[in-house]
């Protein structure tokens, strides 16, 4: 089970690691995760940026060191890593490297109810999904060739590993589709009948119920008409 965080973002732990380096002011933080790409995975927005720094101030694991301005910009608080803070830092990376956590993910949530669709949009849907991985393939492989020639593989290893979740993931979801595609899926039969079968009834148009009388009696309706539903 995970450890319980003092601060939980998970931009904690980028921001300890890079202060863990040397002083810096927030600035300066989001500068360098961001030129190491950091901002792909834990986007970084500036409001929340900073509540994860005073964050980690109040809860002791990085301290304010000096204020420093430069020309007409705004002062600016240099943070250090303190002792506690270094050690919540190595220990937080060793749980996260460790320590395999179940992550269940909107996919997993959609195939474990895609029975109450129809098989054929379902086989539409994968397709359509298929297409976007793919599209999302060759940008991350584009991206991560570009970055080679600029950043240590040390900052990009978090990339490949995307690339290969992203690519584990078309290989599983073609599988899939085939096997739909062809008629392979084992109970596809089945599942069509269900779905079928679990469809509601149409509601009746047409010369029969333009002829339906009401056969609520007068003092009943006399009754609704008051509100008076009981007794």
């Amino acid at each position: 089970m995970a450890q319980r965080r003092r601060v939980a973002n998970l931009l904690a732990l980028a921001v300890l690691t890079v202060v863990a380096e040397r002083p810096m002011h927030p600035y300066e933080m989001a500068s360098v995760l961001r030129a190491r790409g950091k901002d792909r995975e834990t986007p970084i927005k500036w409001g929340s940026f900073y509540t994860v720094v005073r964050n980690l101030e109040k809860h002791g694991l990085i301290a304010a060191t000096q204020s420093a301005r430069q020309g007409g910009r705004p002062e600016r608080t240099v943070y250090r890593i303190t002792a506690d803070g270094r050690e919540e830092a190595e220990d937080w990376t060793r749980e996260l490297l460790g320590t395999p956590e179940r992550e269940p993910t909107g996919f997993e949530a959609g195939l474990s109810v895609m029975g109450g669709l129809d098989p054929d949009e379902v086989t539409a849907l994968l397709r359509r999904r298929l297409a976007l991985l793919r599209d999302r393939i060759a940008v991350q492989r584009e991206t991560l060739e570009v970055e080679r020639g600029e950043i240590p593989r040390l900052f990009l290893i978090e990339s490949e590993y995307a690339l290969a979740m992203s690519m584990a993931e078309e290989a599983w979801t073609g599988a899939l589709l085939a096997e739909l595609a062809i008629g392979t899926f084992p109970g596809l039969d089945q599942w069509q009948v269900y779905y079928q079968n679990t469809r509601p009834a149409p509601v009746p148009t047409g010369p029969a119920t333009r002829g339906h009388t009401d056969e609520t009696g007068p003092m009943e309706r006399a009754r609704l008409d008051r509100g008076g539903l009981a007794g």
